[in-house]
């Protein structure tokens, strides 16, 4: 439903901006400003998108680091490890700031990194067990955070068919390591897909 809602709202999104650009009244009484200072403007302006943007990628970036992290943590059966790994996410999601996104993301944004917080400190806080059910729906969360976010490098979403009636997960490698089962069963699983 939200990729439904996503994918409606950004076709929204783009007609408005179309019917935005071509429904723009253009004075022609006022005389032209300098062509070199639109230019001019226009790139300044450019720069400071970029900054944000670039800004918001990192912190992306580090999240999904944080994320990988953590997985190899469960996937190493290091219970402590991934205790320490979740707080860290933890504080990587608090810092990210969705409001450089449209109105319609930065909701999404907002509700994808409240509910993946709660479960990066409950793996802070939980025997191994208990870590691998919140990294089941953190992975869903971070899968849904770079639908939105995008991410520059290439992932895999990789599923395990035996973990909780099927469960995926991110990676990136495409060879399957299980952070669900560990080394009990540590190559359960396939390559669902390729992101990016």
């Amino acid at each position: 439903m939200k990729k439904v809602k996503r994918t409606l709202g950004m076709m929204a999104l783009a007609a408005t901006t179309v019917l935005t650009v071509s429904c723009k009244d253009v004075n022609k009484n006022e005389p032209a400003a300098p062509m070199s200072n639109e230019m001019h403007q226009e790139s300044m302006d450019d720069k400071d998108d970029m900054a944000m943007n670039d800004n918001q990628d990192a912190k992306a970036e580090a999240i999904l680091n944080d994320y990988f992290n953590l997985k190899d943590a469960l996937v190493g059966d290091d219970n402590d490890k991934a205790k320490e790994l979740g707080n860290t996410m933890a504080q990587s999601l608090k810092s990210f700031d969705a409001s450089n996104y449209s109105d319609n993301e930065t909701s999404e944004l907002n509700e994808i990194i409240e509910d993946a917080t709660e479960h990066a400190e409950h793996i802070s806080e939980s025997d191994i067990k208990h870590q691998r059910e919140h990294f089941k729906i953190l992975s869903k969360d971070v899968t849904d955070m770079v639908a939105i976010t995008g991410t520059k490098t290439k992932l895999y979403e990789q599923f395990c068919p035996m973990y909780d009636g099927g469960t995926a997960w991110l990676s990136k490698e495409e060879n399957v390591l299980n952070p669900y089962y560990g080394s009990s069963m540590l190559r359960c699983g396939k390559v669902q897909r390729e992101i990016n």
